[in-house]
């Protein structure tokens, strides 16, 4: 299990790859530069709490299963 910083960038880079959305449609649904996506992607940078509240609702419109996929990694044990 992934602690720390990077995390959600690691569980973003499995969901965006594995359904096949760009981090460009990310960030226009988000209504974000893509260089912030491209940051949390590359694990340079952690989204806030918050910010990964809107990714979840921003992929739930993309995929409701890659959000699913997204929350699981993201949270993982912490859900069961």
């Amino acid at each position: 299990m992934i602690q720390g910083m990077g995390r959600a960038g690691h569980a973003l880079r499995q969901v965006l790859e594995t359904y096949n959305i760009s981090q460009n449609k990310l960030a226009t649904t988000l209504g974000i530069r893509r260089s912030v996506v491209f940051r949390w992607f590359h694990e340079q940078r952690d989204p806030t709490a918050e910010t990964v509240a809107d990714i979840v609702k921003a992929l739930k419109t993309l995929s409701p299963e890659a959000a699913a996929a997204f929350v699981q990694l993201y949270l993982g044990d912490v859900l069961k």
